[in-house]
C-alpha cells in the first residue's frame, strides 16, 4: 500500500510540474517567436533604407537561422500581413514597415536612455537595448521619448522615428569619401561590428567632433582635431559618418572642459557637449548651465569628486565626468 501511496503522490508532483512548466513554456515559446519577427523586420527595413532587396537567404544568414526555419517564419509573417514574396525577394507590407519603425523607435530610446542615464559603456549600449525592445507598447515608448525630452538621435547618431514613424534622412557621408584637409563634423559612428566601434570610441573620436583627413591611404586613415591624432583602418574609419561644417578656420580647440578649470578662476560657458541629451541636459539646464553664464569653482572636496561651484548665486556640485561635457572659456 505505501509503493501504491509513493508512486501516486510521485505522479501528481510530476502532473504538478508540467501544469506550472507548459504555461511558462509557451510564453517563452510565443516571446521568442516575437523577437524572431521583429528582428527580421529590422533587418528588411534596413536593406529597404539602403535601396537592397531582401532574399530568404540573406535573412537566414543575418538571423543565423536554416533555410527551413527562415520560410517557416517568413509564412507566419506573411500569414500575419507583414511580409509579401515578390518573385525571390521579400518585401515589407506597409503594416510589416510601420512594426518595423515602432521596434526601431524602441531600440535607439533605450540606448538613449542606457547611455544618458544608466551611464552604459557606449560598446554595451547596443546588445543591451536589442533585448528591452521587444514587446514594447506605443503608450510605453511615448513615456520614454517624453521622460527623455524627445531625443532625435540615439547615441551613435542614428535618427529616431517619431510616434508617427516618420524618421529623418541620414546625413553625411563616410569619412573614407572625405577629401583631406577639409573640417567636417561628426554625426554618426556605427556600431556593428562591434569590433570596429569598440576601436573608434577607444581613439577617443565621438559625435559633434570637427576633425579634418591629415593623411589617407590604403593602409590608413590619420585624423586630427586640431590637438590629437586618430590612426584608423580604411575598413574602421568607414563607419564614421561626416558632414560639412560652417567653421573652415584650423580646428584648435580654445575651449576648456569645467573640469580643467582651476580654483579661484572664473569661466563663461560655452556650451554642454552634444553627448549630454535627455535626463541630463534637462538638469544642466535647470541647474542654470546655459551658454554665456559664469561660473566659479567654490569648494574643494578632498577627495577632488564631486565640486562646488557658484553659478547665478547659487552653490551647484558637479561630478567631474559631469564638468567635463561642459565647455568654457576663462575670464
Amino acid at each position: 500500500m505505501s509503493t501504491l501511496i509513493w508512486v501516486t503522490v510521485s505522479v501528481l508532483l510530476v502532473l504538478g510540474g508540467l501544469i506550472l512548466f507548459i504555461p511558462r513554456f509557451s510564453r517563452w515559446k510565443e516571446s521568442r517567436q516575437r523577437e524572431l519577427v521583429e528582428d527580421a523586420l529590422k533587418i528588411m527595413l534596413d536593406q529597404k533604407q539602403q535601396g537592397l532587396q531582401t532574399s530568404a537567404g540573406y535573412l537566414g544568414g543575418a538571423l543565423n537561422l536554416q533555410q527551413s526555419k527562415v520560410i517557416t517564419l517568413l509564412e507566419s509573417m506573411e500569414i500575419q500581413g507583414l511580409v509579401e514574396t515578390k518573385g525571390t525577394d521579400v518585401c515589407l507590407t506597409a503594416e510589416g514597415e510601420r512594426w518595423a519603425l515602432h521596434v526601431v523607435r524602441a531600440h535607439r530610446l533605450w540606448e538613449r536612455y542606457l547611455a544618458d542615464e544608466a551611464r552604459m559603456p557606449l560598446e554595451r549600449v547596443h546588445g543591451e537595448a536589442h533585448r528591452r525592445e521587444h514587446a514594447m507598447t506605443n503608450s510605453q515608448l511615448d513615456a520614454l521619448d517624453a521622460s527623455l525630452g524627445y531625443p532625435q538621435h540615439d547615441p551613435h547618431g542614428d535618427p529616431i522615428p517619431n510616434r508617427d514613424g516618420k524618421i529623418a534622412s541620414a546625413e553625411g557621408k563616410p569619412i573614407t569619401l572625405w577629401p583631406e584637409n577639409i573640417p567636417a563634423k561628426i554625426v554618426h559612428i556605427e556600431d556593428e561590428p562591434a569590433i570596429a566601434y569598440a576601436q573608434i570610441t577607444a581613439e577617443g573620436l565621438r559625435l559633434g567632433q570637427t576633425i579634418r583627413i591629415v593623411k589617407k591611404s590604403p593602409e590608413r586613415y590619420i585624423l586630427t582635431d586640431g590637438e590629437n591624432e586618430y590612426r584608423l583602418a580604411p575598413a574602421v574609419a568607414a563607419n564614421i559618418t561626416a558632414m560639412e561644417t560652417t567653421d573652415r578656420a584650423p580646428i584648435a580647440i580654445e575651449a576648456l572642459s569645467l573640469a580643467d578649470l582651476k580654483h579661484g578662476q572664473e569661466a563663461e560657458i560655452l556650451s554642454l557637449d552634444e553627448s549630454v541629451q535627455g535626463f541630463s541636459r534637462r538638469r544642466f539646464l535647470d541647474l542654470g548651465l546655459t551658454p554665456g553664464t559664469v561660473i566659479a569653482p567654490e569648494l574643494k572636496n578632498f577627495f577632488g569628486d564631486p565640486r562646488g561651484y557658484r553659478v547665478r548665486g547659487t552653490l551647484i556640485a558637479l561630478r567631474k565626468e559631469q564638468a567635463a561635457k561642459i565647455f568654457i572659456k576663462t575670464l
